[in-house]
């Protein structure tokens, strides 16, 4: 699958976005004021957003909720009536530009744009490209007992079970190890 740089600038901003979402009531929110929003659309090098308002930050926190629920989707047919309502909602308006450096690329979110909006349709679209493909199960949740980040597994062969396998899957990996030294030492 050919994913193009604009594409996966989009899955990635998608992912740490769904990824800012507390697990539970006693974590953090990581979008807790819009400073922090601000924060984000600037590490993601978002274009075209203006100055962020309270309002901004509570649609692209009710956004984050609805792409937790698309990485969530049992099967390909509700994750596409999920990107669609979505998309549709943000008033896709496909159009190419060469901004900031960049080669010619999609933008999908109309020209003055929420930062909602712009994220729902440039996300939405970037996830939609992986249902035509037959490619919704890259969408996952990590398999780490204590940890459900979610990311795109983009292996050769749709392996990848693992967050980070740095951290999440070295630390199973070397627990399933102890483990097994353990039940041979007796």
């Amino acid at each position: 699958m050919l994913i193009t740089h604009d594409t996966r600038c989009a899955l990635d901003t998608v992912v740490d976005l769904v990824n800012s979402a507390p697990e539970d009531d006693a974590a953090a929110d990581g979008l807790p004021d819009v400073q922090a929003l601000t924060d984000f659309v600037r590490s993601h090098k978002i274009s075209d957003v203006g100055v962020l308002s309270e309002l901004d930050l509570s649609a692209v926190r009710r956004l984050r909720g609805r792409f937790t629920a698309i990485f969530a989707a049992p099967d390909a047919r509700s994750a596409a009536v999920m990107i669609n309502e979505l998309v549709a909602a943000a008033g896709t308006t496909p159009r190419l530009t060469d901004h900031d450096g960049y080669d010619w690329h999609m933008h999908y979110f109309a020209p003055g744009a929420s930062v909602a909006d712009h994220l729902a349709a440039d996300c939405g679209m970037a996830l939609a490209f992986f249902v035509v493909a037959g490619e919704q199960e890259r969408l996952r949740r990590c398999e780490a007992p204590d940890c459900r980040r979610a990311f795109v597994d983009l292996s050769r062969n749709r392996s990848r079970r693992y967050c980070d396998s740095r951290t999440c899957g070295n630390r199973l990996h070397v627990a399933a190890y102890r483990a097994r030294r353990k039940e041979a030492a007796g």
